[in-house]
């Protein structure tokens, strides 16, 4: 079976872990290793801070507490989007809104955001889906006209730029996550960046329970949300490599994309012109014109196989977004047409062209097998 992503772990990070194991950086409040993945990061987001945390969705949760929205208030989300984008407006209380998918990118549609902004709405989560950037210099001129907070989703976006500039350095904060698939991994853990001095002050604080002086005197309800330093030593060697890794996973796209060219109804991933996309995952849309419905697709290809997996179930489906209190449901038709027709192929950056060619064949012979 070729597994739909494959983490890449070598000898490096297992000796840097070993070596953070034996200077005792166990738990994730001292140590030399965090502060050094954070300060790479920071530089390789082109910002002044970044705090590392225990997941992706715990940099969300947090970064949303940090910003002071809580109950009642609305945030915007992405409609086609992982749970925990949505999660992080949940549980510090708030509402999101899903924000219906654009055809090209499929990232939420800008056209749609102002229609939706309401006297409670504080803030925007966009996502970055499937490593391609959202138009960031169109969507903060809106925020900033309607004085919202932007909290960029860039779990799977490490590297991505939108006319030049990295994600996650446009918003006042925008949050990562090294889970095992993403382009860069510590296993589990997560960052939050931000040029906010104030802001990165109060991420900190939170993410460690709050503590201040006397030590278990707390002023705040924070979180225990930290990384371990093992973690953040396998995560330094990683970034080391994050160019070349995003180098082969645009390579693996263009890859595909000449080898599944002239398929009707084999919808491939859009880059934008002033964008440039780290293809996250190989994400594919299957129009009727395949004829071949994505399901059995998917079936086909699991018998060659071939792992595969559907695009996220949107927001406006979710059944546990639909008993929040002061949810309201927005039509989200694009997002809805993905969840039923996108899936994504075998994408770790260590496939060769070989194997993208052989993979492209077993799509074709699916849709000729009578």
């Amino acid at each position: 079976m070729i597994p739909v992503f494959e983490p890449v772990v070598g000898e490096e990070e297992v000796q840097a872990v070993v070596a953070a194991l034996r200077r005792g950086e166990v738990s994730g409040s001292f140590g030399t290793a965090i502060p050094e993945f954070e300060e790479g990061f920071a530089r390789f987001c082109g910002v002044r801070h970044a705090v590392a945390v225990s997941s992706g969705t715990a940099a969300l949760h947090i970064a949303v507490a940090a910003a002071g929205i809580g109950a009642g208030d609305e945030v915007l989300v992405s409609a086609s989007t992982n749970i925990a984008t949505a999660l992080a407006a949940v549980h510090n209380g708030a509402v999101p809104v899903p924000v219906d998918s654009e055809a090209e990118t499929w990232n939420l549609d800008l056209d749609l955001l102002e229609g939706l902004i309401t006297p409670r709405t504080r803030a925007i989560i966009p996502v970055h889906l499937y490593g391609h950037p959202v138009d960031m210099d169109r969507l903060m001129e809106i925020a900033g006209r309607r004085r919202l907070a932007v909290i960029e989703d860039c779990a799977e976006s490490h590297g991505a730029t939108c006319r030049g500039r990295m994600t996650g350095s446009f918003g006042r904060m925008g949050c990562f996550s090294f889970y095992a698939n993403k382009v860069i991994t510590t296993g589990e853990g997560g960052m939050v960046v931000t040029d906010d001095d104030a802001l990165a002050e109060r991420l900190r604080l939170l993410r460690n329970l709050a503590f201040t002086k006397p030590r278990f005197r707390h002023e705040l309800a924070g979180y225990n949300f930290r990384m371990t330093g093992y973690q953040a030593a396998m995560g330094a060697v990683q970034l080391r490599r994050i160019g070349q890794v995003v180098a082969a996973k645009r390579q693996l796209a263009h890859t595909y994309n000449a080898c599944l060219e002239g398929i009707p109804g084999l919808r491939r991933p859009f880059e934008a012109p002033w964008a440039r996309s780290v293809y996250w995952m190989y994400a594919v849309v299957v129009e009727p014109e395949f004829g071949l419905g994505r399901d059995e697709l998917m079936r086909r290809l699991g018998a060659d196989g071939i792992e595969t997996r559907t695009f996220f179930c949107p927001m406006n489906q979710q059944p546990c977004l639909a008993r929040v209190p002061g949810f309201r449901p927005s039509a989200c038709p694009v997002a809805d047409r993905l969840w039923e027709t996108g899936l994504y192929l075998p994408s770790s950056h260590t496939l060769s062209a070989e194997e993208v060619r052989w993979i492209a064949d077993r799509v074709r012979a699916a849709r000729q097998a009578p």
